[in-house]
C-alpha cells in the first residue's frame, strides 16, 4: 500500500469511485488550492482503494487543529487496515503541521468508523449533537 497526497485535479478525478458522488473538476481545483486542506489517497498495486481528508481550521484563541472530514475505503478493500493506515497518516500530517489536536464526527451507530478511529488512538471527547444548515448545491445537485 501506498500513501500520497492528491497533488493534481486529475488524481482526484481517477479515485472519482470512492467519493460519495463524482466529484467535480471545479470543486477539485478549489480543494487543491485551498490552504489546509489535504486528501490523501492509498493505492493498493496501483489502484486508488481509500482516501481520507481532513481541514485545518484556525482560531485566534485556539491555534490550528485538524478535522478529519471524510475517510472512504473501496467495498473490495475493506477489512485490510487501510482506514487505519489512511487515518494515522492524517494524524502524522497534523502534528507535522503543529496541529494542536485532530477531531472526527462520527454517529454512534457507525460501528465501523468507531472501531477504526479509536484504534489509531482517538478517544471519546463524549456525545454531541450536530445541527446542519441546508443551503443546497451540495452533492446531490452534481447528480444528472
Amino acid at each position: 500500500m501506498d500513501i500520497r497526497p492528491a497533488t493534481t485535479v486529475a488524481e482526484l478525478l481517477a479515485a472519482g469511485h470512492l467519493f460519495d458522488a463524482p466529484p467535480r473538476e471545479e470543486w477539485a481545483a478549489r480543494f487543491l488550492a485551498a490552504e489546509g486542506h489535504v486528501l490523501l489517497i492509498a493505492y493498493v498495486d496501483g489502484v486508488a482503494a481509500g482516501f481520507v481528508s481532513g481541514i485545518e481550521m484556525l482560531h485566534p484563541d485556539k491555534g490550528t487543529e485538524m478535522c478529519l472530514y471524510e475517510l472512504a475505503v473501496d467495498d473490495p478493500f475493506r477489512r485490510r487496515g487501510i482506514g487505519g493506515a489512511l487515518t494515522r497518516a492524517l494524524v502524522d500530517l497534523a502534528r507535522e503541521r503543529g496541529c494542536y489536536d485532530m477531531w472526527v464526527g462520527v454517529e454512534p451507530d457507525n460501528g465501523a468508523a468507531l472501531a477504526t478511529y479509536r484504534s489509531t488512538g482517538a478517544g471519546d471527547d463524549g456525545r454531541f449533537a450536530m445541527l446542519v444548515w441546508e443551503f443546497g448545491g451540495g452533492p446531490e445537485a452534481s447528480q444528472p
